[in-house]
């Protein structure tokens, strides 16, 4: 298992928006994170900066490089795109962030 963390920013105004998208979840987009080894997922936002931080874990056997390639991950980013930053192709820009404390 691995943990993986990483920043996201959302553009001004869209808070409320990003929040029901999230709510309302395609069951594809769920089984598609799950099936690539993806669970426990939360993403936090810092509502001063718009910033979004993400949290995930990773199974030893995941597959998380292959989803952009897959229809249903690059459909989600195209309909993600109008509220957060994002690289060409529309895939969400992710900041990683370096683990410096964990308490288990």
């Amino acid at each position: 298992m691995t943990t993986h963390a990483f920043k996201m920013q959302l553009k001004p105004g869209v808070v409320a928006e990003y929040r029901k998208r999230h709510d309302e979840i395609w069951p594809e987009l769920s089984d598609l994170l799950r099936e690539s080894g993806i669970y426990d997922y939360s993403i936090f936002l810092d509502e001063d900066t718009l910033s979004l931080f993400a949290v995930l874990k990773l199974r030893e056997d995941n597959s998380r490089d292959t989803l952009p390639q897959h229809p249903v991950m690059k459909r989600w980013w195209d309909y993600m795109a109008p509220l957060m930053e994002v690289e060409p192709g529309n895939k969400p820009r992710e900041w990683p962030l370096a683990p410096l404390f964990h308490l288990a």
